[in-house]
């Protein structure tokens, strides 16, 4: 097993390289952006026409090809550990003719080798599922070293959804163990991930200015339109969250599978109800000097 504590290695909670979470993420990116209100939505982070993007642990590369898209005179890069990942990230821009979307194998709980002042926006999604607490500070001194004077950091966050599923918050409750006794959680007592409440705090200490919150709420409780595709996305991340639940000892092997059943068909009955909700901070490197953070 990796050493949680080891920022060398890779921390993701489950296999990244399957087919089945590659199809999951890729999936996931465009749940997310178009219920989000797009790749950028915030009305007050306007990107130079030749703009520079870096998408820290891009995964597949959805957001990266929307923004490439809809920014075509922009240059947009996604890092991120797994060389596979990259590369079927690569093979998707070539077939979309995206020559302004590049890739490349990063680990971003380590030093990025970008220059200094290289982006003019820096944006991250859900890596609560990797990231160490304190690899986020590191994270955040980095990313003020790779901004451009007025550029903006922009990360998106959540904690597990809420739902009328007694079987599927058990599920919920235990992937949250599973992240404490991994070292990968802010949660005082492994109830939560506990990244919500601390990141526009994070984002202050590293010394971004005019920080911003953004709330997002999800719905998907059955015969809403989000209901489909975030159920289909549940129902090939239960199956991939099992052997990291197993190893981290928070529940055995019979156990957890008769749960992922019983959430399964709970969440299929007509009165589930459910709220996926999502945290987004913004802030802006300091105009005026560069420092060191």
């Amino acid at each position: 097993m990796s050493d949680p504590g080891d920022e060398r290695t890779n921390t993701y909670v489950v296999n990244a390289e399957d087919v089945a979470e590659l199809a999951r993420l890729m999936q996931q990116d465009r749940l997310l952006t178009d219920n989000m209100g797009g790749v950028l939505p915030e009305k007050e982070v306007e990107l130079p026409e030749r703009s520079r993007v870096l998408d820290l642990a891009c995964g597949p590369g959805g957001w990266v090809l929307e923004m490439a898209f809809a920014y075509p005179k922009s240059e947009i890069i996604g890092v991120d550990i797994s060389p596979q990942v990259i590369d079927h990230a690569r093979t998707q821009a070539w077939s979309r003719g995206l020559e302004n979307a590049h890739f490349r194998v990063m680990n971003v709980m380590r030093p990025l080798d970008f220059p200094d002042a290289s982006f003019d926006l820096i944006n991250g999604r859900l890596m609560c599922a990797f990231m160490l607490p304190s690899a986020w500070p590191k994270l955040l001194a980095e990313c003020r070293r790779l901004l451009k004077p007025g550029g903006v950091i922009r990360l998106t966050e959540t904690e597990p959804p809420l739902s009328t599923s007694p079987a599927f918050e058990r599920l919920m409750e235990l992937g949250s163990q599973a992240l404490k006794r991994a070292g990968q959680s802010f949660s005082p007592d492994g109830r939560h991930i506990g990244i919500t409440p601390v990141l526009p705090r994070l984002v202050r200490q590293a010394g971004f200015m005019d920080v911003h919150l953004r709330a997002s709420a999800i719905e998907w409780s059955m015969g809403t339109e989000a209901y489909y595709p975030v159920f289909k996305d549940y129902l090939v991340g239960l199956n991939q969250i099992q052997p990291f639940l197993i190893r981290m000892g928070v529940v055995g092997k019979e156990e957890v599978e008769q749960l992922c059943q019983l959430a399964v068909a709970e969440m299929q009955q007509e009165e589930f109800c459910a709220i996926w909700t999502l945290l987004t901070v913004w802030g802006r490197c300091p105009a005026s000097e560069r420092q060191d953070a």
